[in-house]
C-alpha cells in the first residue's frame, strides 16, 4: 500500500509563473494551509501568524482553505480535527475543508476494518491513540482489528464524523483552483476522479501546466513551498520538519507564511 507513503520532492519554488499571474477577487485575502498531519501545535502556531498578518488589512476579507491531510502520523489527530471542526463552524463560507487521501484512508479504516493494518502502517497508529484506542499488537489479526474499529468509532465524536464525511473534493476561487493532491492534466475540474484529487502525483507535478487556472495542492511534501507554472504546493512536511505552511494569495500577489522559520 505505498499510496500512503510520502513522495519528497526537490524544491521548484523562487520562480514566478510563466503564465499571466492569477487573480482572487477584489478586497479579499485567502491564505491556503497545507497536510496537518496531527500537528495541532504547528497549527495552532500558523493560524496565529495568519492572524497578525491579516490584522495589518482589517478593510480585507479573510478566508481560509485547509487542504486535507490532518490526521495521522503526528500526535495529535483528534486536536487537529477538533479544532477544524470548530473553526468550519464558525467561520461559515470562510473556511472551507478539502478531503486528503489520509481522511480517506480514515474513513475507510471505519468501513473495513481489513484496511487497518495498511492505514496503521502509514499514520493511522498514531491517530487511533489519539482517540484513546491501541491498535492491535498483531497486525494482522482480522478479529482483533474489528474489535479496534468498534472502540475507535465508539471514541469518535459524532461531530468529527459529520466533519469527515462532509469535507470538499476542491474549492475554485478567482483564478485558483484548491485541491488536495492536484488535478489529471487537461481534464476540466468538473470532470475530475476523486482518486486522482487525493492522490495523484507525477502526471499532475510534471506537467508544463495542468489547467488554465493556477492549482493550490498539498500531497507531495518538498523542503519548501513550491512557486511553478500553474501550481503551488503547500506541504513542507510539517509532521517531520516541524514547518507548516500557508500560501496568502491577495489580488495578482503570492507569498507563503510557515512555521519554524
Amino acid at each position: 500500500m505505498s499510496w500512503l507513503r510520502p513522495s519528497w520532492t526537490k524544491l521548484r519554488g523562487g520562480r514566478e509563473p510563466e503564465h499571466a499571474l492569477a487573480s482572487t477577487p477584489p478586497g479579499q485575502i485567502y491564505y491556503a494551509i497545507g497536510d496537518v498531519h496531527g500537528r495541532l501545535d504547528l497549527l495552532r502556531t500558523l493560524l496565529k501568524k495568519i492572524e497578525a498578518d491579516a490584522a495589518r488589512t482589517p478593510s480585507k476579507t479573510v478566508s481560509l482553505t485547509f487542504l486535507g491531510d490532518y490526521v495521522d502520523r503526528g500526535q495529535d489527530s483528534r486536536g487537529v480535527i477538533e479544532l477544524l471542526t470548530v473553526l468550519a463552524r464558525d467561520g461559515g463560507d470562510h473556511v472551507t475543508a478539502l478531503k486528503g487521501n489520509h481522511e480517506e484512508a480514515m474513513l475507510g479504516f471505519l468501513a473495513d476494518p481489513t484496511t487497518g493494518a495498511a492505514w496503521a502502517e502509514h499514520g493511522g497508529r498514531e491517530t487511533l491513540k489519539s482517540y484513546g484506542v491501541d491498535p492491535p499488537r498483531n497486525l494482522t489479526d482480522a478479529e482483533a482489528w474489528a474489535t479496534t474499529r468498534n472502540a475507535f468509532a465508539a471514541n469518535l465524536p459524532p461531530a468529527h464524523l459529520d466533519f469527515l464525511r462532509n469535507l470538499q473534493l476542491f474549492a475554485i476561487v478567482g483564478d485558483y483552483i484548491f485541491v488536495h493532491a492536484g488535478v489529471r492534466p487537461g481534464i476540466p475540474i468538473e470532470h475530475q476522479d476523486e482518486r486522482d484529487l487525493l492522490w495523484i502525483r507525477q502526471e499532475f507535478l510534471g506537467a508544463p501546466r495542468a489547467l488554465d487556472q493556477v492549482v493550490v495542492h498539498g500531497h507531495t511534501p518538498s523542503a519548501e513551498p513550491s512557486l511553478a507554472p500553474g501550481r503551488i504546493g503547500v506541504d513542507t512536511g510539517a509532521y517531520a520538519t516541524g514547518v507548516l505552511t500557508a500560501v496568502r494569495l491577495e489580488d495578482d500577489r503570492q507569498s507563503f507564511i510557515r512555521t519554524g522559520v
